[in-house]
């Protein structure tokens, strides 16, 4: 794989990396990790497309220095030796949205809010089926961690992911 160094160009630079919650699929901009998602082909297509047009950006399979930095932080993560990730991230999608992902990135690990609590603390207390559907649209799972937010009624709800990713991560964060 070659080596990518963003000078003056809009690049987006993809890579897939292995997890214990199987393979997963990474893209970076000069800004910071755009998209970092569970590996599906066809959901990972739509979302480059979204990305090329409203970046008007060339995607390019590669490496660059963020994606060292995040296998070094997954690795720890998933090894119970990290709590927070210190990457740069460039979050993409509507004002809301985005406001949404800023709040997920504010739950502390090992910690859970519901999708009501959430919009409450966006200051938009009844949104909050608006706010469990932005999070769904989140290009950066793991890192800005939607699988903390839960039901109101305190069981799991949904993940993009699947729920049994959602249940791995909510297990690993736990204190042992």
């Amino acid at each position: 794989m070659r080596k990518y160094n963003f000078e003056n160009k809009e690049i987006i630079v993809t890579t897939t990396f292995s997890t214990p919650l199987g393979e997963m699929f990474a893209a970076a901009s000069k800004k910071g990790i755009i998209i970092f998602t569970y590996f599906v082909p066809f959901h990972i297509e739509a979302k480059i497309e979204v990305l090329k047009n409203s970046l008007n950006a060339d995607v390019i399979p590669g490496n660059c220095e963020i994606f060292e930095l995040l296998k070094i932080q997954l690795e720890e993560y998933f090894n119970k030796q990290r709590t927070t990730f210190e990457i740069p991230l460039q979050l993409i999608g509507t004002s809301f949205q985005v406001k949404c992902w800023k709040e997920l990135l504010k739950i502390p690990y090992g910690k859970t809010l519901s999708y009501k609590e959430q919009a409450k603390n966006i200051e938009n207390e009844k949104a909050y089926r608006a706010v469990a559907n932005a999070n769904s649209q989140n290009m950066i799972d793991i890192l800005v961690p939607c699988h903390r937010v839960i039901s109101n009624d305190r069981t799991l709800g949904g993940y993009s992911g699947g729920i049994e990713k959602k249940e791995f991560l909510l297990k690993l964060e736990q204190n042992d």
